[in-house]
Order: C-alpha cells, then sequence, then structure tokens
C-alpha cells in the first residue's frame, strides 16, 4: 500500500464513546415520536439521531425510504431529545436536499462508497459547507477505497469526517451478515492517526441477539463509537426488522459494555511501558531467526536449482503444516493463527527459490 500524507484536523472531534442510535427507516412521524419518547423514558440520550430517509434495495419493490417528507419530521427529534440529526445520502441529489433541511450530519452508505464518481458527486454537492460527513467501509474489504472516499471530501474542504465500520461481504461466513474483518478499521486508524472509527454492530450482525458482543469487541478494539439501529416496534419496521432494538433494550446494552479508555489518552504507566520494552526485544529476536531461517531456505533453493527439483514439494509442504499447527496449538496459539502464520512464510520462501531459479535461467542464456 502506498503512503498517505498525515491529514491533520480530521475527525468530528467526538468526546467519549459515541452513541447513534434511531431506526433503520424513518416511517412515520408518530414512529419518530415514539422512539423519542421511549429514549427519554429509559434514560438514554444517545449523541446522535439515525434515521433512514432514502433506502439503497437490492431490487425494486420494496420499501426505498420515505423520501425528503421524512426530514420535516426531524424536527420531533430535536424538540423531544435536542441532539444532532443524522442520514444517509446516496447521490448529490439527497445531499442537496439534506443541506435545505438542515441536517447536520451525513454519512454515505455501503453501497455508495464502492462508486468513486458517486462520491465525488456527492463531495461536489457539499462543497463550501461545513457539514460532518460520515463514510462506511465498502462492501468488499478495500481500504484503499474506503480511504479514497474520505479523501474525496477532504479535497472539497470538508474536514469534519469520519469513518463508520459495519462489516464486509462474504458468501462463505454464515455466522455474520456482513463480517467485521476487524484487522480494517484498525488498519484504517494506524494509517491515519486520530481518525476516529463508529461501529454499526447492527449491520454487522444482521440480527439484535449478537449486537452487546459485537459492540464489546468494537470497544476493545479502541473503535470510537457505535450506531445501533433502534425502534420502538422492531418486529414491525419497515426494513431491517431483525437487527433493530427498542430503547429499553439498547440502555441495556449501553450499561452492560465496558468501555475501554484509549491508552494513548493518558501516560502510559511504568509497567506498561516495561512491558512494551520486552515486546520490542521479542519482535527483534522474532527478526533474527526468521533472517536465519531465510538464510537457511536459500541454500534449499540453490540446492534444488542444483539438482533441477521443483520448488513446491507438497508431501514436505502438508507435513510442515501439520506438524507445526500442532505444535503452536499445544502452545496455546490458535489454529488459525497458526496456518495463517505458515501460509505466509511459506509464500515468502517459494517466491525466494523462484527467484534463484529465474536467475539461474538468465545466466544460462
Amino acid at each position: 500500500m502506498k503512503e498517505h500524507k498525515q491529514i491533520k484536523d480530521w475527525g468530528l472531534g467526538l468526546t467519549g464513546p459515541t452513541i447513534i442510535a434511531g431506526p433503520c427507516s424513518a416511517e412515520s412521524p408518530e414512529q419518530i415520536e415514539q422512539i423519542c419518547i421511549e429514549m427519554k423514558e429509559n434514560n438514554i440520550i444517545p449523541s446522535m439521531f439515525r434515521a433512514g430517509i432514502w433506502k439503497p434495495r437490492t431490487r425494486p419493490g420494496s420499501f426505498e425510504g420515505i423520501g425528503e417528507e421524512g426530514l420535516k419530521w426531524m424536527e420531533i427529534v430535536r424538540h423531544h431529545l435536542n441532539i444532532p440529526i443524522t442520514i444517509e445520502v446516496g447521490n448529490a441529489a439527497h445531499a442537496e436536499i439534506a443541506l435545505r433541511n438542515n441536517v447536520d450530519v451525513v454519512w454515505v452508505g455501503a453501497r455508495t462508497t464502492v462508486n468513486p464518481f458517486a462520491v465525488q458527486e456527492i463531495a461536489d454537492a457539499l462543497r463550501g459547507t461545513d457539514i460532518p460527513v460520515m463514510v462506511k467501509n465498502p462492501m468488499n474489504p478495500d481500504l484503499e477505497l474506503w480511504m479514497g472516499a474520505l479523501e474525496r471530501f477532504h479535497a472539497v474542504g470538508l474536514t469534519k469526517l469520519a469513518a463508520i465500520h459495519r462489516g464486509f461481504s462474504d458468501a462463505y461466513d454464515k455466522r455474520y451478515r456482513n463480517k467485521p474483518n476487524w484487522s480494517m478499521p484498525m488498519h484504517l486508524k494506524r494509517v491515519w492517526t486520530g481518525m476516529e472509527v463508529i461501529n454499526d454492530p447492527s449491520h454487522i450482525v444482521g440480527k439484535r441477539d449478537g449486537i452487546l458482543e459485537i459492540s464489546q469487541k468494537a470497544m476493545n478494539f479502541g473503535l470510537d463509537g457505535l450506531m445501533i439501529e433502534t425502534h420502538h416496534d422492531p418486529d414491525n419496521a419497515w426494513s431491517d426488522a431483525k437487527q433493530q432494538v427498542t430503547p429499553a433494550r439498547l440502555k441495556e446494552i449501553i450499561d452492560a459494555i465496558d468501555f475501554k479508555k484509549p491508552v494513548e489518552s493518558e501516560q502510559p504507566s511504568e509497567r506498561l511501558n516495561d512491558l512494551r520494552r520486552a515486546v520490542d526485544h521479542m519482535d527483534d529476536q522474532l527478526l533474527d531467526i526468521l533472517q536465519e531461517r531465510f538464510a537457511v531456505i536459500d541454500q534449499i533453493g540453490a540446492h534444488k536449482r542444483e539438482h533441477h527439483l521443483s520448488v513446491f514439494q507438497s508431501d514436505r509442504w502438508k507435513d510442515v503444516m501439520e506438524s507445526r499447527t500442532q505444535k503452536g496449538v499445544a502452545k496455546n496459539l490458535s489454529e488459525k493463527f497458526m496456518k495463517e502464520l505458515l501460509y505466509c512464510i511459506h509464500e515468502e520462501s517459494v517466491k525466494r527459490q523462484e527467484k534463484q531459479l529465474r536467475e539461474a535461467d538468465a545466466v544460462k542464456k
């Protein structure tokens, strides 16, 4: 991945974990009011109120959102809760309508993030404003595409930006609606220090039962907040009924989460510094061992080249994978980690041996 310049002054300036809650779709003024009433009754006032006004559907014929009429109902939220309103915009026209209706924050959905043309048109429509924008990750785990969308908004002068982690499509993973792939939001935060990332457990799980578990994991990984779909009558919601919770359940989830304090927010203790130095020392040792290992691999490559042996030998590879994985599991390392580690080492070993063969062929020619 190419290096990105550190972009200063990004972010919404969030203080503490941000909770964004509200229905998947705005359905009626009565619905919006009842949700607000039940939030107040349960003493849960979120940082922002979300509501879908336009809904991107996979196939036509299903409920695609109430449209601009629903934005008038957001005044109900301001009256009852006095908190910012955030909605999804899928094109330039949506963005312009949102601005006309004094929407406080907009977000770009996963289906839109995958299309740089659409993102640029929305960015151009918002040019000259200072409206905060949140960008959901694209459908597939493409970090460059996610970052590129954020860059497009920054390029037109928008600096109040944040990311939303809602998971990634995976046809083979049946546990989640959208696989979390936690390394992606963590990598984004590493590349752009200070970038705020809101987790969307509703879309990751796709069912209300798993929202607490994913929310806690998001906090454990140091993400900056949660967007949880909340409806006064989830079972009868017009869209995504299975993944919405009641305001009462939202309160229970928030109360049950152990919100972690970022280490960066305070001076690390001497004990933590000692442990980090120990890890640094062990990492140096690991690198030395890897260097020695690949030096032996180079000798193996030279031997194979001399004796006209193929680089890949399936029986040896199978034995290495099985024996090393078993040893790793016995040392309390996960089977998944061991296999991924061994695949990476094997791939590098094969590349080094192939390079030796290519160089030998070049000399012959």
